[in-house]
């Protein structure tokens, strides 16, 4: 572990579900994304390439479940899938609803805001992925 990741030492985070390998959390910090998970690898690994074969098959497995539970939930136009790490350089993937009166939309949420927010989220959204994705273990 790397001790100045901040992915590596996240506190209080809103953990939906975690395994030995990996953990998926709720994202509460993006304003122009209000229904935003990561699907995050324990190890702090840089690349998908640095991952075994059946790694990379879980931690895109998880992926596809979060983006299947949020589209249940939440009923959106579009979900954004982005593996970055430009910043933070620890394997993890953003799943991320997007709305047709999202803040952005259709620019990517990073974007300069271009209108108030429209969209009505259930209070209860990750509590409701989590279920899911508790569901289908």
């Amino acid at each position: 572990m790397n001790s100045v990741c901040p992915i590596c030492t996240a506190e209080a985070e809103d953990v939906l579900l975690q395994t030995d390998n990996l953990r998926v959390i709720a994202v509460h910090n993006e304003v122009n994304a209000p229904a935003f998970c990561r699907v995050i690898w324990q190890e702090h690994v840089a690349e998908m390439t640095d991952l075994l074969p059946a790694q990379r098959d879980e931690i895109m497995q998880m992926v596809y479940r979060v983006e299947a539970a949020m589209r249940q939930v939440l009923s959106p136009a579009k979900i954004n899938l982005a593996s970055l790490g430009n910043v933070v350089p620890h394997l993890h993937w953003h799943v991320i609803a997007r709305f047709t009166d999202d803040a952005n939309f259709p620019a990517p949420i990073w974007a300069e805001g271009r209108r108030e927010a429209g969209m009505k989220l259930p209070e209860d959204w990750p509590e409701q992925v989590r279920r899911l994705l508790l569901e289908s273990l």
